[in-house]
């Protein structure tokens, strides 16, 4: 399976909001009072989105902020994966030996869907799952 490559979430702005509407760069920094190098920064992915930048853009474009945060942590967890995947491979799993049943229940109840998409994720870069 080839794998696509990680896109930064200032692409997404430019490809998905600013080009179709027709907004320049200089004009989204205006309309969010921010300085116009921070929105070519983003753009060109070499910035984050903060959480200031995210509340901006989601006011402007009327969705949310968390859009843009989850954006930015997908992206800086695959980068992440991607720069420090042999590390990675050499964290062996917690293993409790001792107990009780209600802890390891209470870990599958909390954090399911946590665990399977950490668990893609490194799949995904190719780190074996571990058990």
């Amino acid at each position: 399976m080839k794998k696509i490559r990680n896109i930064h979430p200032g692409e997404i702005l430019l490809k998905e909001f600013l080009e179709p509407l027709e907004i320049s760069c200089y004009r989204l920094a205006k309309e969010l009072s921010i300085p116009q190098t921070r929105v070519s920064s983003i753009v060109n992915g070499t910035r984050r989105i903060t959480a200031d930048t995210a509340l901006r853009l989601s006011l402007y474009f009327g969705n949310s902020p968390k859009f843009w945060l989850s954006l930015q942590d997908d992206f800086d967890i695959e980068e992440e994966l991607r720069l420090k995947k042999k590390d990675f491979g050499l964290i062996k799993k917690y293993e409790i030996e001792k107990t009780s049943r209600t802890a390891k229940q209470s870990t599958r109840i909390l954090f399911p869907e946590k665990l399977e998409k950490a668990n893609k994720l490194l799949r995904r870069v190719g780190v074996p799952e571990k058990a």
